[in-house]
C-alpha cells in the first residue's frame, strides 16, 4: 500500500466546540528502521513500537522543545526500554531482552519497575528528570497515568503497532471542557475506544478523526515529520576511546584481539585492530 501522507510523522488537533485537544502519530520507515537487525521478539518490538509512538506524540506537544528520552527499567526477562527522541524529531530507540523472554504483556516481560524521563532543554544548565513506579498493565495505561500526573488534566491514549508500522492517538481535556460542554469529555472518549489498530496503523489521521468524530469540529493542523537518521559517528567513538586512556585501551585490545564498541541506540558497532589503535593514540601524541 502506498502512501499520500507523511509516512512518519506527528499531527496536532483541536476539537474546537469542546476545548479538546489531540494528536496522532504514525511511525512506518521510521519504526522499520529502528527494528532493521535487530530480530526483537514480537512481543518485545511491540512494547518498544508503542513506545516510539508514544514518546513522538509527547515530543511534539511540548511547550518547549527539547531532547526527550524516556527508559522504562524493570526486573523481567526485558530489563530496558529506552526511547531518544531530539528537538527535530529524531527517534532512536532500544530493547535490551532476553533471546526468548516469553510472556506478552507488559507486566510479564518487564515485571515491576519505573518510567524515567529526561528533557534536555537549549539553556537550561541540567536536564530536568523524573522517576515514577509503572502504573498501568500496557504501555498506553503507563503513559496515560504519567501525562495525567504530569499535566493535571484527564488524557487518554491508544495505541497500535505491527512489524511495519506504529501509530498513537492522544486526546486531553483542557480546563474549560466542561464550560462548553458538560458531556463532551465522557462522549469524546467513548468514540474513541472504538478506533481499531488496523486503523491506526493503516489510516492518516484525517480519516481516523472523520470516522470517530463525524459530528465534531475537528481543526487540524499541519503535520510534523518523524525521522530516524542516526549516521555513524566514528570520531566521537574515537575521542571516547582516548578518554578512556591507552593503558586502557591496550589492554581490551590485548584481551579481544580488537577493540568493539557497538552504539545500542543508533545501532551501529565500530571495530578497532592493532593498527586502528595505534594511529588513534599516535594521532593524539602529535596534538
Amino acid at each position: 500500500m502506498s502512501d499520500t501522507f507523511p509516512p512518519s510523522h506527528v499531527q496536532r488537533f483541536l476539537l474546537e466546540d469542546l476545548d479538546i485537544r489531540g494528536a496522532f502519530v504514525r511511525l512506518t520507515g521510521v519504526w522499520q528502521a529502528m527494528q532493521k537487525g535487530r530480530d526483537y521478539p514480537l512481543a518485545v518490538a511491540r512494547l518498544l513500537g508503542q513506545m516510539s509512538a508514544v514518546s513522538a506524540v509527547i515530543a511534539g506537544n511540548l511547550k518547549q522543545p527539547g531532547r526527550l528520552t524516556f527508559q522504562i527499567k524493570g526486573h523481567g526477562p526485558v530489563s530496558l526500554l529506552v526511547i531518544d527522541c531530539a528537538e527535530t524529531l529524531n527517534l532512536r530507540g532500544y530493547a535490551k531482552a532476553e533471546p526468548s523472554p516469553g510472556g506478552d504483556t507488559l507486566n510479564e516481560l518487564v515485571g515491576d519497575g519505573r518510567l524515567q524521563l529526561s528533557l534536555d532543554v537549549p539553556g537550561l544548565d541540567q536536564p530536568y528528570q523524573s522517576l515514577v513506579p509503572l502504573e498501568g498493565e500496557s504501555i498506553a495505561e503507563v503513559f496515560e497515568h504519567y501525562l495525567v500526573q504530569s499535566e493535571q488534566q484527564p488524557a487518554g491514549l491508544w495505541l497500535a503497532c505491527s512489524a511495519d508500522a506504529a501509530a498513537a492517538l492522544f486526546l486531553q481535556k483542557l480546563p474549560g471542557a466542561d464550560q462548553k460542554d458538560a458531556d463532551g469529555w465522557n462522549r469524546i472518549q467513548q468514540l474513541a475506544r472504538t478506533v481499531r489498530d488496523d486503523e491506526l496503523l493503516g489510516l492518516d489521521a484525517a480519516d481516523v478523526l472523520r470516522r470517530l468524530f463525524a459530528e465534531e469540529n475537528v481543526r487540524l493542523f499541519d503535520a510534523r515529520s518523524v525521522t530516524h537518521d542516526w549516521p555513524a559517528d566514528p570520531e566521537k567513538v574515537a575521542s571516547m576511546l582516548q578518554s578512556l586512556g591507552e593503558d586502557e585501551v591496550r589492554a581490551i585490545l590485548a584481551e579481544h584481539g580488537e577493540v568493539v564498541v557497538h552504539d545500542d541506540l543508533s545501532n551501529h558497532t565500530y571495530r578497532f585492530d592493532a593498527a586502528d589503535i595505534d594511529a588513534l593514540f599516535k594521532a593524539r601524541t602529535l596534538h
